[in-house]
């Protein structure tokens, strides 16, 4: 097989080749960063939260009549006995924020209490004595908060500079690198020691930088309904639905002078779904584009191919006349595509690059990582191969004395 042969017959159709060339370089450079996108969108949902997702159940309940802080709490405590001897449930809670809900309660908290110190949002959760279970939260250092140290919203908020914290371990690695956190001293609502920390806990919403999504800190207060939403942790993840039309029963029953309604309930994983629907909508779209740009390519090469085909049919049969193999004919327009898919490649992984850096200045993407390359590469050559693979077979079956007659 001569190349310069090859090269010779590609520099008469120098157009066509060049239109093809960018064709393959554009698929190939929007291919390599879409697919990196939707590697991103499917990390991002699929992030581990630290809690047992698929066995909770959230309650929200809006009060219709104002009440005493005292009342709305004896109700309360009344509403955590009722939920709690539904026959499914296995533990209930109240807490400040659900994951994947719309608000984001936080903190700026350091490391000193110096007016110019620096300091981080770090998300903060309040709740009862059962909030850890019910969460199914892991602890890896220090100790769960003990029954006395439990305070009202009100005590914590007016400055508690007793109140203990358990953190996340993220964020003991960000205040406290290559040390045990427990003992040691945050500064969030007044002084707070650390007595704990869990494996993971993350932010009910994205809220400033990605890597500060498993900063959280859990505080041991005493919610009312009104400041937060029951939290249920059901035996069997099939009950759910059961256990949500069972405590929203309970609920009516309970406090008639109330909203409950089945909008303000939920499943976590439905929470989860709700959440990152944009997401996934982001990821098929991008899945959509993928797909098209490369059957677009495979159609521009198999019809250019065709083309080249049917002009050259004189051509093909003298070769055939002189002694070349069907293997011949096949063998050389399969290497003319894949010098044509090679340009076009290398010149798409310099926009690929060059696209990848815009996205990271524009939209703070990460970079592309070196190995979307050579996969785009071989994809690309593939579909090369086997678009050309018809016209090719269709060429290398020319009879070689109906060829040589034509003109």
């Amino acid at each position: 097989m001569h190349f310069r042969h090859i090269l010779s017959a590609l520099g008469r159709h120098r157009i066509a080749v060049c239109l093809l060339v960018l064709e393959i370089a554009f698929s190939c450079a929007v291919v390599c960063n879409a697919l990196f996108l939707i590697g991103a969108r499917l990390d991002r949902m699929h992030r581990l939260t630290g809690v047992d997702e698929a066995h909770l159940v959230e309650v929200g309940v809006r009060s219709v009549a104002p009440g005493s802080p005292e009342a709305i709490m004896a109700q309360t405590r009344t509403d955590l006995a009722a939920l709690g001897t539904i026959p499914d449930v296995a533990s209930v809670s109240i807490i400040n924020q659900t994951l994947f809900g719309d608000s984001f309660s936080g903190s700026g908290v350091g490391l000193s209490d110096a007016p110019n110190a620096p300091t981080i949002t770090v998300t903060q959760y309040f709740g009862n004595a059962q909030l850890a279970g019910t969460l199914g939260l892991k602890l890896v250092d220090g100790r769960w908060f003990k029954p006395d140290e439990f305070v009202s919203d009100e005590q914590l908020e007016g400055g508690g500079a007793t109140v203990p914290v358990i953190i996340t371990r993220a964020l003991a690695e960000h205040f406290f690198p290559g040390q045990s956190a427990a003992g040691k001293v945050i500064y969030a609502f007044g002084t707070n020691r650390v007595v704990g920390v869990v494996d993971r806990l993350v932010q009910p919403k994205d809220y400033g930088p990605a890597e500060s999504y498993e900063y959280a800190m859990l505080f041991p207060v005493n919610l009312s309904y009104a400041q937060g939403a029951y939290l249920l942790r059901v035996k069997d993840a099939s009950q759910r639905d059961a256990v949500i039309r069972t405590a929203l029963q309970a609920l009516k029953g309970d406090g008639p002078l109330r909203l409950v309604s089945p909008k303000n309930a939920r499943t976590l994983e439905a929470a989860r779904a709700k959440y990152y629907r944009n997401d996934r909508a982001m990821a098929w779209m991008l899945v959509g584009v993928c797909l098209l740009l490369l059957i677009v390519t495979a159609v521009g090469i198999g019809g250019l191919a065709s083309f080249w085909v049917a002009q050259r049919r004189r051509q093909i049969g003298i070769r055939r006349a002189v002694g070349a193999t069907r293997s011949d004919i096949l063998r050389y327009f399969q290497t003319e595509n894949f010098l044509i898919a090679t340009l076009g490649i290398v010149l798409g992984m310099v926009l690929a690059y060059g696209l990848n850096l815009v996205l990271m200045l524009h939209y703070e993407l990460g970079r592309l990582p070196g190995w979307y390359f050579p996969v785009g590469a071989v994809t690309l050559w593939i579909i090369g191969q086997l678009a050309v693979l018809g016209p090719a077979l269709r060429a290398s079956h020319v009879p070689p004395v109906v060829a040589t007659r034509s003109v």
